[in-house]
């Protein structure tokens, strides 16, 4: 079964030997995204709300340079520094998972890439 490889210019490149998004099998994987700003590679200012921002518009980049919606997002993983932020991350989450959102895991880590306080990964099918 081949796979394909996507990578947007939209997001933060790799900071290590992983592809932004692998398609295999009917599904596309979508590695970690932070909230880093894809143009200046510096995390983002701001609480969790603006860096829950980030990180998800990173997502959607990738998702688009691979053709596929967030509707089609089946399960996604969210990496909190704090679970102290749940409430505040979930606010701006729901804003893009508004109709049918995909299945969740939420986890509290005990140390995230740059110290930022937010890391979502996630599956589509397509």
């Amino acid at each position: 079964m081949p796979k394909k490889i996507y990578n947007s210019s939209q997001a933060p490149k790799p900071i290590g030997p992983y592809s932004q998004a692998v398609a295999a099998g009917g599904f596309l994987f979508l590695s970690g995204q932070t909230p880093i700003d894809p143009e200046t590679g510096e995390v983002v200012a701001g609480d969790i709300e603006a860096q829950t921002e980030r990180a998800i518009l990173n997502l959607l980049a990738v998702l688009k340079e691979a053709r596929v919606t967030p509707e089609n997002v089946v399960k996604t993983t969210v990496y909190l520094a704090d679970m102290k932020d749940f409430p505040r991350m979930n606010e701006v989450y729901a804003r893009y998972f508004k109709t049918e959102p995909p299945a969740r895991t939420t986890i509290q880590a005990a140390g995230l890439p740059r110290n930022v306080q937010v890391e979502i990964d996630l599956i589509a099918a397509f």
